[in-house]
């Protein structure tokens, strides 16, 4: 007897932003438009748990941002405004109002909702980096670990800096660097629709370009016109707190959710989704 290949829940879609930059999405659900941004070191896949948990109310769009899963690279000219014309591609395409980011993916969010038509924005931890609270000192440690051809010992320099996973700062890299190298030679050249880390790894340099780029940019957001829910977790950095605490002054029509025991992590598969999920069906419905 043949058993049929399960079929994946979603359906895939494109869209070409100004430069020409093919942006890819995994659509599901139906109702209102609610687009989700990841975050760094990850792709739309991340996302499949909170998109299946909200395709019950809404029809989503979970995009991958350049550089990753279906989407093409991020060219010789990327900017945090490059991000800005992908997605509002994806808006114009789909009629979205609504959309949610997370961590840089948030930052992108933000930017984008100064100059389109969003009546709804939510928000998880957007490293904004006031005064310099957001950590950048590990980008050349980084970048020269990744020019020597040790992605893993460049990924765990990394993370180490963010401080945004609790076992990359508890573990020491004696144990860390083998233990991602072998993850990567078992996860191999992956695909589109399931990347691995090692593809992802190089992608954080863009990251934190966009962190910088958006440092101390505050009072832009003063006039901002649409409705914002603020989400965090109680068991994130300190300096992702205080871009929230900036924001929830800063922005005219705000609200503001602290999650229990979550971290930085909180909306992606591994995290608290479905947590996540019905503080989104409410404030988008």
């Amino acid at each position: 007897m043949t058993i049929a290949a399960r079929k994946p829940p979603y359906t895939k879609g494109s869209v070409v932003s100004k430069d020409g930059t093919t942006i890819g999405y995994r659509q599901l659900g139906e109702g209102s438009g609610v687009i989700l941004v990841h975050g760094g070191m990850k792709t739309s896949q991340d996302f499949m748990k909170l998109a299946v948990a909200l395709s019950s109310a809404f029809t989503v769009y979970a995009v991958d941002r350049r550089g990753r899963g279906r989407s093409g690279p991020h060219g010789d000219e990327f900017s945090v405004d490059k991000e800005v014309e992908d997605l509002q591609a994806l808006i114009a395409k789909t009629g979205a109002d609504r959309i949610f980011g997370l961590s840089t993916g948030a930052l992108v969010v933000l930017r984008t909702a100064r100059t389109s038509a969003l009546e709804r924005v939510a928000l998880y931890e957007p490293p904004l980096s006031i005064d310099g609270s957001a950590p950048t000192s590990w980008l050349a440690p980084y970048e020269q670990e990744l020019a020597r051809g040790r992605p893993a010992a460049a990924l765990v320099t990394a993370m180490k800096g963010m401080q945004v996973m609790p076992v990359f700062v508890r573990l020491p890299r004696f144990i860390l660097v083998p233990l991602l190298s072998l993850v990567m030679r078992v996860q191999g050249n992956g695909d589109a629709d399931d990347v691995p880390i090692r593809a992802l790894t190089p992608t954080l340099r863009y990251d934190l370009q966009i962190v910088k780029e958006m440092s101390d940019t505050l009072d832009d957001d003063k006039d901002l016109p649409a409705r914002v829910l603020l989400l965090g977790g109680t068991k994130s950095p300190a300096f992702l707190s205080l871009a929230l605490d900036g924001l929830e002054r800063t922005l005219p029509r705000v609200e503001r959710v602290t999650l229990p025991d979550l971290g930085h992590d909180g909306p992606e598969n591994d995290g608290n989704p479905h947590l996540v999920a019905q503080h989104l069906r409410r404030f988008f419905g």
